[in-house]
C-alpha cells in the first residue's frame, strides 16, 4: 500500500478536533499553484504527534505557577498544558462559529473562517478558558512546523514544504563541494524518513546521496 493511502492513527486528537485542525490549516498555508496547503502536508498528523507526546503534557516544565500573563520575551506562559490548550480552545472556538454562523468551524466558508482566525489572532474572542490570542499563536507555530519539519515528525507529508522552499534536505556528502558554487543547487529533498526506511541511496559514511533535478 503506498504510504499517501495509509491512514493515520490519532493518538491524541479526536475526529471533530482532527476536521478542525484540516480546516484551519488550509487556510493558514492554503493550496495554490506553488503546492499543497497544511491539509495535505498532513499538518494535524503533526501536531497529534506533538500533543501525545512529552511535549503535550509539559512534562519537562515547572507547573506550580504562579500563573502570571508575563511578556512575548518569556514564552508560554499558560497554566494549561498544549494539550488542554488545543482541547479547551477548539470545543470553545467551535461553539463561538456556532452562534456566530450557526456552523461548526470547518463547516463555514473560507471568507468566514479567515474572519474567525483573524479574530482569534488579535485576541477579540472571549473563549471561556484561555486567551484566544495565545491559542492561535501556538496554532500557527504548530501549523508552521508541521508544514515545515522533516516529514519523520508526522507533517510535511510528501515534503511538500521543502519542495515548496528548494531545500534539500538532509545534506550530502559532496555537499560541500558545492558551497562556492554561484548556481542554485536544486535536489530531490531527502528526509531523515527517507534514510530510516530506506528510500535513500547513502554514502559509506551515511550520508545520503542526492538527485539532482535537471533544469527546465
Amino acid at each position: 500500500m503506498a504510504d499517501s493511502a495509509i491512514p493515520h492513527a490519532y493518538v491524541y486528537l479526536t475526529q471533530p478536533e482532527v476536521r478542525f485542525l484540516d480546516a484551519a490549516a488550509d487556510r493558514l498555508i492554503p493550496p495554490d499553484d506553488l503546492g499543497p496547503g497544511g491539509r495535505e502536508a498532513r499538518v494535524s498528523v503533526y501536531i497529534d504527534r506533538q500533543l501525545s507526546g512529552v511535549w503535550g503534557v509539559h512534562g519537562r516544565n515547572y507547573r506550580s505557577g504562579p500563573w502570571m500573563e508575563g511578556t512575548p520575551q518569556q514564552g508560554y506562559q499558560s497554566r494549561l498544558t498544549p494539550q488542554e490548550l488545543y482541547r479547551a480552545g477548539i470545543r470553545e472556538t467551535n461553539d463561538y462559529c456556532s452562534k456566530q454562523y450557526d456552523k461548526t468551524f470547518e463547516n463555514l466558508s473560507g471568507e468566514q473562517q479567515d474572519d474567525v482566525l483573524k479574530t482569534l489572532e488579535h485576541g477579540k474572542v472571549d473563549l471561556p478558558s484561555l486567551s484566544s490570542k495565545v491559542f492561535f499563536d501556538l496554532l500557527w507555530r504548530n501549523t508552521e512546523e508541521g508544514f515545515f519539519a522533516d516529514p519523520m515528525y508526522g507533517g510535511n507529508h510528501d515534503k511538500v514544504g521543502w519542495k515548496l522552499l528548494g531545500f534539500p534536505g538532509v545534506a550530502s556528502g559532496t555537499y560541500s563541494a558545492h558551497l562556492d558554487n554561484p548556481e542554485i543547487y536544486r535536489a530531490e529533498p531527502v528526509s531523515i524518513l527517507d534514510i530510516q526506511q530506506g528510500k535513500a541511496q547513502v554514502d559509506a559514511q551515511g550520508f545520503p546521496k542526492h538527485i539532482m533535478i535537471k533544469k527546465v
